[in-house]
């Protein structure tokens, strides 16, 4: 368990499958500057959590998250300058999230159980799968408060929607419900909220019952770094780095074998300790 006391969210493991809970439901799950270091600190840990294979992320009560919580002004918008002493520009809160969730190393499924605001709705998008309940709404509502996207929307964005839906979102700020953020590819499916989680557990449950977990973590990394490749090649180069790896493993001989003799895969091998980079000099 993570050193620091959580506060703002609630940390869970079970059955290789953690959930994360933004907990501060009456203000809405809106995030101040300890949630940002509490879900930071949370996502270390499941990184070097072997025993995590998967995780869910959800909110208490009627929101999801409802933003950067402004109660105290303006200034929540504004990026933070580095505290280790350099000269480095400020960094956008939402964006330093949003590049640390598209780091990870295990898959994340977003519960989004209510509303999914500003940066409420910018974390959910280097997330793996987005499930909604039937009472998600979502704003990337930055131009209605005088500001501009942040949490590197404006690149995942239009890649999970396209250019023209990421344009019209995000020009008019408006709010989107759960059936549209579906139609448009926003969320994989839209469940009754009482089916949300259970929804969420059983897409979860069947990643830690199938997948090796190091083939799990480097197909991940392999998605999201394909996002910006110019090239197949690039592609081509990276999966064969993995597999002249992989495919000497113990975990394949195992696949194998589990395959052949009709049974399930007890995979040995560990992220922490087997994960291949694909993109080493």
């Amino acid at each position: 368990m993570t050193d620091m006391a959580l506060e703002d969210i609630r940390y869970d493991v079970a059955d290789h499958v953690a959930t994360v809970t933004f907990a501060r439901p009456d203000k809405l799950n809106a995030f101040r500057a300890r949630t940002m270091r509490e879900f930071l600190g949370v996502l270390d840990e499941v990184d070097a959590d072997d025993a995590v294979r998967a995780v869910v992320v959800t909110g208490e009560g009627r929101a999801f998250c409802a933003g950067a919580d402004i109660s105290g002004g303006v200034a929540a918008f504004e990026p933070a300058a580095p505290d280790d002493g350099t000269r480095t520009p400020p960094r956008d809160g939402g964006g330093v999230l949003a590049l640390r969730i598209h780091a990870l190393r295990k898959p994340i499924i977003a519960a989004i159980n209510g509303a999914s605001i500003g940066m409420g709705a910018t974390m959910t998008l280097p997330m793996d799968v987005r499930l909604a309940a039937s009472t998600a709404r979502f704003g990337f509502v930055f131009t209605r408060r005088g500001i501009i996207p942040e949490g590197c929307s404006s690149w995942f964005l239009p890649r999970v929607v396209g250019i023209g839906t990421a344009s019209e979102w995000m020009l008019t700020g408006r709010i989107v419900d759960a059936a549209a953020a579906h139609a448009a590819g926003l969320v994989q499916a839209v469940h009754a909220p009482d089916e949300l989680l259970p929804a969420a557990y059983a897409l979860a449950r069947e990643i830690c019952d199938n997948a090796a977990p190091v083939s799990a973590a480097m197909t991940r990394v392999l998605l999201h770094r394909m996002l910006g490749a110019t090239d197949p090649f690039d592609a081509h180069l990276a999966e064969s780095r993995g597999l002249a790896v992989r495919s000497r493993s113990d975990d394949a001989r195992e696949g194998v074998a589990a395959f052949l003799e009709k049974r399930a895969a007890q995979f040995p091998q560990r992220v922490s300790a087997d994960y291949v980079d694909m993109f080493a000099d």
